[in-house]
């Protein structure tokens, strides 16, 4: 059986679990503490030398990093994969716009302001421009999603999984989400696909 190694509250964990439940692929997940430093000792790193979550581990013993080159390789050959070359070329510039400017400013803005809040003191000038390069990127998608239900075309996809991971939590980096009515809309469209499991129910699900 295939393992998925991940953290509580992480979107990009979250991604991997939510396709994987969507798709009924069946696996084993070990939950990791990120912030206890376990990603860092050296009986993870043997597992995978990058230190990060979360990681797929194959039955063969190969394994997968990334959140969205799991997606990618998961989805392969399933009605979640893009279904036309345009499609796919769409889902891999907008996992590359999730990874560039919606994660990397949501996920350090979230962290310092709800998962560990106590590490806040010194960091508002960073949080704060996180977050003004944040909102650009929401901009941008509400843009976007202001003409088509999803986020790669007429199709939820794994990119829109992708972008889902970090973006519906955003609230929790300080972001305003009622001021993006394109967002929240394909937020409440994904939340009611058949399959859709919250990240909070991840842990008590896997």
């Amino acid at each position: 059986m295939i393992i998925l190694f991940a953290t509580a509250g992480s979107g990009n964990c979250f991604k991997a679990q939510l396709l994987m439940r969507q798709l009924e692929i069946a696996h084993h997940t070990v939950m990791v503490d990120v912030i206890g430093g376990e990603t860092r000792k050296p009986a993870f790193l043997r597992i995978n030398p990058n230190g990060t979550v979360p990681f797929l581990l194959l039955e063969d013993g190969r394994g997968i990093a990334e959140s969205n080159a799991i997606l990618w390789y998961l989805a392969k050959g399933s009605h979640l994969f893009p279904q036309s070359t345009f499609e796919e070329a769409m889902a891999v510039q907008w996992m590359i716009f999730e990874q560039t400017k919606l994660e990397s400013n949501i996920s350090p803005a979230r962290f310092f302001t709800t998962i560990v809040p106590e590490r806040r003191e010194g960091m508002e000038d960073r949080i704060l421009a996180w977050q003004s390069a944040g909102r650009q990127g929401l901009t941008r998608l509400d843009a976007h999603l202001r003409f088509q239900d999803f986020v790669a075309g007429p199709r939820y996809s794994i990119a829109d999984i992708a972008v889902y991971g970090y973006t519906h939590v955003a609230g929790e980096g300080g972001f305003d989400l009622d001021a993006y009515p394109a967002v929240s809309a394909w937020i409440d469209r994904i939340k009611a696909i058949t399959g859709y499991v919250a990240m909070p129910d991840l842990a008590q699900a896997a």
